[in-house]
């Protein structure tokens, strides 16, 4: 895997005291929030980029709420905080904005992906063995309800799922049943 790395530097912010390191995979840049103190078994919050919910609060979907409880968990426990630039489920913005058109004409998350030609995600996560790898971590806490994300890390021991679940509100309460129903998230 032919990965570019940056230096580290501080991120103060709302949630707490970070650093942060730049991993650019390809095209993907993709960003590490540490806690100054790493704990010996870390909570890791892997999340997908999502423009419309995490930088401009979107109610479709739950995106936000699991970043912000996240970095809250990261500050909390000396955790991390990997952030894959892969947004739309890797679809890009472009073909997400396309997908939220057609759930407007009463498609599902799903089912707007497919009419688009996609899988309902596209997204892998071969990276986050590589930057867990890279801190030289060997055991984590995987704050995810995604068992994609639980079964795609590889050589590093989950000795626990911490699930992460966020109240539903009227925007997105058919998305989470999707995502439970049909994706197999563990909500």
């Amino acid at each position: 895997m032919n990965i570019k790395i940056s230096e580290v530097a501080n991120l103060p912010s709302r949630f707490g005291d970070f650093t942060v390191q730049a991993f650019q995979q390809g095209q993907k840049e993709h960003l590490v929030i540490t806690a100054k103190k790493l704990a010996e078994v870390p909570i890791v919050r892997v999340h997908s980029e999502c423009l419309t919910g995490d930088a401009i609060g979107s109610l479709k979907c739950d995106c936000r709420d699991q970043l912000e409880y996240g970095l809250k968990m990261a500050n909390e426990t000396g955790g991390m905080v990997i952030y894959l630039r892969q947004e739309g489920r890797d679809i890009g913005l472009l073909n997400k904005i396309n997908a939220y058109a057609l759930q407007d004409k009463g498609l599902n998350t799903v089912e707007a992906n497919h009419q688009l030609g996609f899988a309902a995600d596209e997204r892998t996560y071969e990276v986050v063995t590589f930057i867990l790898n890279y801190y030289n971590i060997k055991k984590i806490k995987l704050l995810t309800n995604n068992p994609d994300k639980i079964n795609s890390i590889s050589g590093i021991e989950i000795v626990e799922r911490l699930p992460i679940i966020m109240e539903a509100n009227k925007h997105n309460a058919g998305y989470l049943d999707v995502k439970r129903d049909e994706m197999g998230h563990l909500l």
